[in-house]
């Protein structure tokens, strides 16, 4: 039975995927500054495939606990032990793990305890597997959850759901990232239910990423449930080492195996990075900075769409933030109206100047503008702060509008 915390008919995960859409379709708006916010979006965005990886479709699953109900399952009782490889591998080609199976070694890794309100559904059909429950190890209750899913070997995907976000767009408290030693990346993050800590409930979750595409993430709250339900204990339940130790478990990878493939399913092409065709829009960025500027944080070298500095010129941090879109012909009407400056060479430039938007008190925003003739769209801004939701760290940003509009029409981003 579905948790009475969510819709009837959609599970939290689409709730999650639903919101990020809509955030990705609000950073397209034909205000300029609200297009040129991207980043922020995108960064939320990073976060919301770490936390949803394996994306839930179809109906809610197996529920082997009704919403009233609990289980006690402590982490030595007879059948825990058993895992998806040696319960269900009868062959080459691995057969389908049930959603109690996949349960039962949920319940061997995490350990004694009280679980309530379970959901679980194995790898048979279409629809990725899960486990979702609430856990009490004595400490408070304690939301839980796994997902198991592919990604594309060497996709920006696949890099992108084990790189810690940046924290000038997601607070957190700590993030590492370590490699095992068949190549799989491990990504921990203690984080926050929501990125601007509007409410303390503690996210912590582990990501990993096999060089196969195995995707394995699972996720823990110091509450009963993610949103709307009252703090019950001071951490998740699991330290950072235990969520590690759990999400390499070589038993979801089987599991995985075992999952059919989908031969209508999109192939997502390499990382640029792989093939040799990269932009990196934070290294271009960095090379483009004024000097007199100190650098405190930098976005991900591998991202090709968009990138960030955090800046000091010694009298107070500066957010610096790059969009490169290619192919925005189409929407350069609604982008930059009659009213743009149009240069010598066909490109179009627009200057913003406004308050922040992200609520940071006395925060402004810096914008340039502009597109080339071959529809290659560069948008670069500045904040008088670290972060658009953080206070203002000075009067105005570090770099001047003259600097910001010399960066945007640089040859180098061609």
């Amino acid at each position: 039975m579905p948790d009475a915390q969510h819709s009837e008919h959609l599970d939290p995960f689409e709730e999650r995927l639903t919101a990020g859409l809509h955030d990705a379709g609000n950073a397209f708006e034909t205000d300029r500054a609200a297009l040129a916010t991207a980043g922020a979006l995108k960064g939320r965005r990073s976060l919301l495939r770490r936390r949803n990886a394996a994306v839930m479709g179809g109906a809610a699953g197996i529920a082997l606990v009704g919403v009233g109900g609990a289980l006690l399952l402590p982490s030595g009782a007879p059948g825990t032990q058993a895992s998806p490889a040696t319960s269900t591998r009868a062959s080459s080609t691995p057969a389908p793990v049930s959603g109690e199976a996949l349960f039962r070694t949920f319940v061997h890794l995490v350990g004694d305890g009280q679980y309530s309100k379970v959901e679980a559904r194995g790898t048979a059909g279409g629809s990725s597997p899960y486990i979702r429950a609430v856990f009490d190890d004595g400490k408070g209750k304690a939301a839980v959850e796994l997902g198991l899913g592919r990604v594309e070997p060497g996709s920006d995907a696949a890099r992108q759901a084990t790189t810690c976000p940046g924290k000038a767009f997601t607070h957190y408290d700590a993030c590492g990232t370590s490699r095992l030693a068949d190549g799989s990346v491990v990504m921990v993050l203690q984080g926050y239910e929501y990125p601007d800590r509007r409410v303390d409930t503690k996210l912590w979750s582990a990501e990993l990423v096999t060089p196969q595409g195995q995707h394995v993430s699972i996720n823990e709250w110091n509450a009963a449930a993610e949103k709307d339900a009252p703090i019950t204990r001071p951490q998740p339940p699991l330290s950072p080492a235990q969520l590690r130790k759990a999400v390499a478990s070589t038993a979801w990878r089987d599991a995985i195996d075992s999952m059919p493939v989908d031969p209508n399913a999109p192939v997502t092409p390499p990382s640029p990075s792989s093939t040799g065709a990269t932009l990196s829009v934070t290294s271009t960025l960095r090379s483009l900075l004024p000097k007199g500027l100190t650098v405190s944080e930098a976005g991900d070298p591998g991202d090709t769409g968009f990138g960030y500095l955090v800046v000091d010129d010694g009298k107070g941090k500066t957010l610096v933030q790059v969009n490169v879109q290619a192919d925005m012909s189409d929407d350069e009407g609604d982008l930059f109206g009659s009213g743009a400056e149009v240069l010598s060479d066909g490109t179009k430039v627009a200057e913003h100047q406004g308050p922040g938007e992200k609520g940071g008190s006395g925060v402004v925003m810096w914008t340039v503008d502009t597109i080339r003739t071959d529809g290659r769209r560069v948008v670069i801004s500045a904040f008088n702060s670290n972060a658009q939701d953080s206070p203002s760290t000075r009067m105005t940003p570090a770099l001047t509008m003259k600097q910001l509009r010399q960066i945007a029409l640089s040859p180098n981003w061609r």
